[in-house]
């Protein structure tokens, strides 16, 4: 059976929707395809990188891509992690391709010491894992 296509979709594919591809394929990926991109291409945020590796899920072979029509059209579900990406995702012209929006605060704006920063690295991580979690229990 054809493994179904999720494409996390982030505004630069540096951050948040890096940390859902690598926790999706780690614990779905043997039963999703996972892809992931951004509106632009910022490069792999090293701080996910980090917080990944502690976490037990090494993205650091990831590359940061930008959206493919191609792609985003034979996707199964197309899931924004945030809200600029939401409001400027292209048309998505394939119907049967479900969308939906999962909203993170993106951890590369957290100011402070690095600790402070790292802390809400950590913090987004978890939220984006626990929902990650909860998409493979419901399948929503």
């Amino acid at each position: 059976m054809e493994k179904k296509l999720i494409y996390f979709l982030c505004t630069g594919n540096s951050c948040r929707s890096q940390i859902a591809d690598g926790f999706m394929n780690a614990l779905g990926g043997d039963r999703y395809e996972v892809k992931s991109a951004g509106l632009e291409a910022h490069g792999l945020n090293p701080r996910a990188v980090q917080v990944m590796k502690e976490a037990g899920v090494d993205i650091s072979n990831n590359t940061s891509n930008v959206i493919d029509p191609e792609i985003l059209n034979r996707a199964t579900y197309v899931i924004t992690l945030c809200g600029h990406a939401d409001e400027h995702c292209p048309v998505i012209s394939n119907p049967n391709v479900i969308k939906w929006h999962w909203g993170f605060d993106d951890p590369a704006k957290a100011t402070g010491s690095e600790e402070e920063i790292m802390t809400q690295f950590r913090t987004v991580r978890d939220a984006i894992k626990a929902r990650v979690e909860a998409f493979l229990k419901d399948g929503k």
